[in-house]
Parts: C-alpha cells; sequence; structure tokens
C-alpha cells in the first residue's frame, strides 16, 4: 500500500513521514507542494491514503482536494489534511469538501495512527461493504455493479442544484422524498456510512435543513460512490 506525504516544510514531511511509517509496513511518497502532488498523481502515482498540510504555495490543500473530488480517475482517494489552525471554518471547509480526516499540528503519534487506522482498515472502516459482497448479496456481476453506481452517481450529481431549487421553494416533501430514495440507493450498493448522512438530513425539519447541509452530505456521498466504483474496477 502506498502513501502519499504533502507538505512544503521539509521538516514536518520528515516528521509525519517518520509517524506514518511507524504505523505499519507499506511504501511512503513525498511530494513538496500541491502542484508536486497533482503531478505525481496525474503521472500514475496511487496512494490509498494522501496525508496533506494545508497551507503550501501554488497548490493549497483545500486546492488539491477539490481537485481531487472533481476528477472521476482521483475523486475516491482518502485524503487526510493537515494543518496547525483548528478553527472551525477550516474544518467545515475540508468536511464540505470531502475530506477524510483532520490533524492538526504540531503532530502527535496518536493522532496519526487513530487516521491511519481507521482509513487503512479497507472498505469496512469506511462504512462499506466491499464490492464482491455487495455483489453477491444483490446475485449481479462487477459489470452489473458498475452499472449501478454510475448510475447512483449521475443521480447524486443532479440532485444538488435540483433538490436546492425545490428546497428554496419550499417543495420540502419532495426534497425528503428525494433523500429518501438517495439513501435506500446507498444502502442497497453497501455505501452506509454514505446513507447514514442522507439519513441524518431526512431527520432534520424543513426549518433546519438548508442547501450547504445538502450539499455538504451529498457531496459525501458522490465521494463514497466514487470510491465504491474504483474498487469494483479493482477488484
Amino acid at each position: 500500500m502506498k502513501v502519499l506525504v504533502v507538505d512544503d516544510d521539509v521538516v514536518s514531511r520528515m516528521m509525519l513521514m517518520h509517524l506514518v511509517d511507524s504505523c505499519g509496513s507499506h511504501e511512503i511518497c513525498e511530494a513538496e507542494d500541491g502542484e508536486d502532488a497533482w503531478r505525481q498523481l496525474e503521472e500514475g502515482l496511487a496512494p490509498a491514503i494522501v496525508f496533506c498540510d494545508l497551507r503550501m504555495p501554488r497548490l493549497s490543500g483545500l486546492e488539491l482536494l477539490a481537485r481531487l473530488r472533481a476528477d472521476p480517475g482521483h475523486a475516491g482517494r482518502r485524503f487526510v489534511l493537515v494543518s496547525a489552525s483548528a478553527d472551525a471554518a477550516t474544518m467545515a471547509e475540508a468536511d464540505s469538501l470531502g475530506a477524510d480526516g483532520y490533524i492538526v499540528k504540531p503532530f502527535r503519534a496518536e493522532d496519526v495512527r487513530a487516521q491511519f487506522e481507521r482509513l487503512a482498515g479497507g472498505p469496512a472502516a469506511a462504512g462499506m461493504e466491499p464490492p464482491g459482497e455487495v455483489a453477491r448479496r444483490l446475485g449481479i456481476d462487477g459489470a452489473r455493479l458498475q452499472l449501478y453506481l454510475d448510475g447512483l452517481r449521475r443521480q447524486l450529481d443532479a440532485a444538488g442544484p435540483e433538490l436546492a431549487a425545490l428546497l428554496a421553494a419550499g417543495d420540502a416533501d419532495t426534497v425528503f422524498g428525494r433523500l429518501k430514495r438517495l439513501r435506500e440507493g446507498c444502502a442497497t450498493l453497501g455505501l452506509h456510512a454514505a446513507a447514514d448522512a442522507l439519513a441524518e438530513l431526512e431527520r432534520m425539519d424543513e426549518g433546519t435543513l438548508d442547501a450547504g447541509r445538502l450539499g455538504q452530505a451529498l457531496g459525501k456521498a458522490g465521494a463514497a460512490v466514487l470510491r465504491q466504483a474504483e474498487r469494483t474496477r479493482n477488484a
């Protein structure tokens, strides 16, 4: 398994690489900033987890995360943001972009290990069934599962602006009905963490649910679909 550590400060990068190395046996790659990381990814580097600093020249951690999540070839990569700041606004933005974890500097070995073990523990640790188990449960093959995932991804992509417009128009019943169907689709395809995130929206009342919360949950679900699709292709 490959792990990519991205930080423009060489000392911080070395410290984090050392802590990641202490978590087990795997190959550690490094990048000096977001642009360097993106170049390596585009050239074929396929890390299971990316640990990335927040503030860097040329391409920041948040900008790299946004670029990854917007690219079908990289959207499923697990991404842990590393920052000296723990302010709520930054963490909320990281969450809205689909970050899988957040570590605050100065590094603590237990924090790095907790993130690594949670994300490296396989699909179940990320709230997903392995694709093979999903296919067997549904009585289909991998190609059919891939088609189902592609269809769900298209529905999630379209749902963001459509549901935000319906919510603004006061049509909450239609919004909650669509959310229920999307949740059921995620659960059927083994995306249980995504289904739980959508279920939280269903439990909100009309006055609490807003476009920001909709976009955040739908973005997480979309990223989960892309990760599951990648696993299905590689199965």
